[in-house]
């Protein structure tokens, strides 16, 4: 088991919205953190001790979805209130709304290039923006019921979404057809997303289970049910040894898919954890419920060299071949209940070395740009509606 040293430790909290945090994104710099909000604010808070939080006004309703561009110079956000959002997370407080659907959008998502957005609606449907262009390419609309979430494979060339008809969908960007449809869902998927490598895919939802299926086999091959009630949000770690989920529990869970088990339970909130995500380098995490915190976690037990890990795999007595770094292991099927070795994580959240940071904010009545789009039908190129 791991040393105290190796434990995930709670570094600080961060207090600003009104209301429950429903997402929540690092910048790829690792110099703020990005998070959204029942109460239909942005926040920008900054890493650096006594710095300022940038509070971003102009979405109606709650936000959905969060997520920084490539380059961190922009921030999508998406809302109940049918539009997305591209900000300048600076002091401008600068955004460009897209009126992205005719019902709430659920999520948002860069493609890896930073040309790309992908948005999740009610409206049944997915649409694909140019970032650069601010403006609509092609919708993806198989799905029969309210779209949940939606996100790009790291290499761009697929998407995959999960909705409230109880499907998992794999899209070919470059055909625009559904390649594969995983309806192995006993409840409705809430939340989708690769790996980092683009492998692998894992949904998650109101059953409480997070499945992984191989990209290379279409096959199920981790199924994991350790939370107590739906699962919100997860987050895959950049090595693709570890995912870290967030439940209506209120616990967040963390996975170890090397040895395929629970390894860590950590207890920060009061009430579901709607949201959780790591940093870009994978030695932060973030985590947001419905207590209207955002709480910034260290890693530490990814510090472990892939060498260590190789040794520490090889003297088990399974039969099972030491894993490849780049795969999950076990191929098998396997169902994985809690389990009382896991560790149990407490953290007093008033005790951590942060205090509130001021915060200013920043409405929207002049610097937003409004975007009305065409929508294109395909066959004569004629306008269907104005959005």
């Amino acid at each position: 088991m791991a040393s105290v040293m190796e434990d995930p430790t709670l570094e600080r909290h961060f207090r600003g919205h009104k209301d429950a945090v429903t997402c929540a994104d690092f910048s790829p710099n690792r110099k703020q953190l990005a998070s959204g909000s029942a109460d239909k604010s942005l926040m920008i808070w900054n890493m650096a001790p006594k710095a300022r939080a940038f509070r971003f006004v102009g979405h109606q309703d709650v936000i959905t979805g969060v997520h920084f561009s490539p380059s961190g110079n922009l921030v999508a956000s998406s809302s109940k209130d049918r539009t997305v959002r591209l900000w300048t997370p600076s002091m401008k407080g600068e955004s460009t709304v897209f009126k992205a659907h005719t019902a709430a959008v659920r999520s948002v998502a860069f493609s890896h290039d930073g040309q790309r957005l992908v948005t999740a609606s009610d409206d049944k449907s997915v649409k694909v923006w140019s970032v650069h262009r601010r403006c609509f390419i092609y919708c993806l609309n198989q799905h029969t019921n309210w779209v949940r979430c939606a996100r790009f494979s790291p290499d761009g060339r697929l998407i995959a979404s999960c909705g409230d008809d109880h499907c998992v969908r794999l899209w070919d960007t470059s055909t625009k057809h559904c390649i594969n449809c995983f309806s192995d869902c006993k409840g409705s998927p809430t939340f989708v997303d690769f790996n980092a490598s683009g492998t692998c895919m894992a949904s998650s939802g109101a059953d409480s289970t997070l499945k992984i299926w191989d990209l290379r086999t279409n096959k199920l091959i981790q199924h994991y049910q350790v939370h107590s009630a739906g699962i919100n949000s997860f987050s895959f770690h950049p090595s693709n040894n570890y995912v870290i989920s967030g439940s209506s529990d209120s616990t967040i869970k963390i996975l170890d898919l090397l040895e395929g088990r629970l390894i860590y339970t950590l207890h920060g909130h009061k009430g579901a954890v709607i949201t959780v995500a790591f940093s870009r380098a994978g030695d932060l995490f973030a985590s947001g419920g419905a207590d209207g915190q955002v709480l910034m976690w260290r890693t530490n037990f990814d510090t472990k060299s892939y060498k260590d890990v190789l040794r520490q795999h090889s003297q088990r007595s399974t039969p099972d071949p030491s894993p490849h770094l780049s795969d999950i292991h076990p191929r098998g099927r396997h169902l994985h209940h809690p389990q009382p070795t896991a560790i149990q994580i407490n953290p007093t959240v008033a005790d951590t070395q942060s205090t509130d940071p001021r915060v200013i904010e920043l409405g929207q009545a002049v610097h937003s740009t409004m975007i009305l789009l065409w929508v294109w039908a395909n066959v004569d190129g004629r306008a269907l509606t104005w959005l």
